[in-house]
């Protein structure tokens, strides 16, 4: 069967709650230990925001919610709802990169093409809108998919927020051109460091 995708709404919310715990919960052993585990439920989370500014999206496969993510042109780079330190102000596309936020596969339903087309979502409407590259806070269990789609560490970071510090990855790419871009046979991130 195709996966399919639409926008989320405020309904959908009581399904992708359990969805993200299970994400949380099982996609991340063997990258971090237990303590770690539970001391990320604390950065991690749905962030209703995004459905409000209508730039999440929810992936189901033969009828079945298989995924969730988005975008965001606010400055907050990861969290959810419950986290601290978030900051709504709105991004320019001229300078800034967009955000990828709260991006989560159900485990039954990983390695096959869930978080390509989120990505894929999420890069064409930011691009739609004008910006020329987006950065994300991965995980480490979700190194390999922001890779291969292109992303490049820009930065490693410990969070400490739930009381075990949480290794996290910022990565960035470009979806477009962008007049500051350095052009020496492939594009560089060096540049373009915040």
């Amino acid at each position: 069967m195709a996966l399919t995708n639409r926008l989320a709404s405020r309904e959908d919310i009581p399904t992708l709650l359990p969805l993200i715990a299970a994400a949380i919960g099982e996609l991340q052993k063997g990258f971090l230990d237990d303590a770690q585990i539970e001391a990320s439920r604390s950065i991690m989370g749905i962030d209703t925001q995004l459905i409000d500014d209508g730039t999440y999206f929810v992936v189901e496969l033969d009828g079945q919610v298989a995924g969730c993510g988005g975008w965001s042109r606010r400055a907050t780079l990861y969290g959810g709802d419950h986290s601290q330190g978030r900051d709504p102000a709105l991004l320019d596309p001229a300078r800034d990169p967009a955000k990828v936020r709260a991006m989560y596969t159900h485990p039954g339903f990983t390695r096959q093409g869930v978080g390509r087309l989120i990505l894929s979502l999420c890069e064409a409407a930011a691009a739609a809108e004008g910006f020329a590259s987006l950065e994300l806070m991965s995980t480490l269990s979700g190194l390999a998919l922001y890779e291969a789609a292109g992303y490049v560490p820009i930065e490693h970071i410990e969070d400490p927020a739930g009381g075990t510090p949480v290794p996290l990855v910022r990565m960035r790419k470009f979806v477009k051109a962008s007049p500051d871009d350095v052009r020496t046979g492939d594009r560089t991130i060096e540049n373009h460091r915040a």
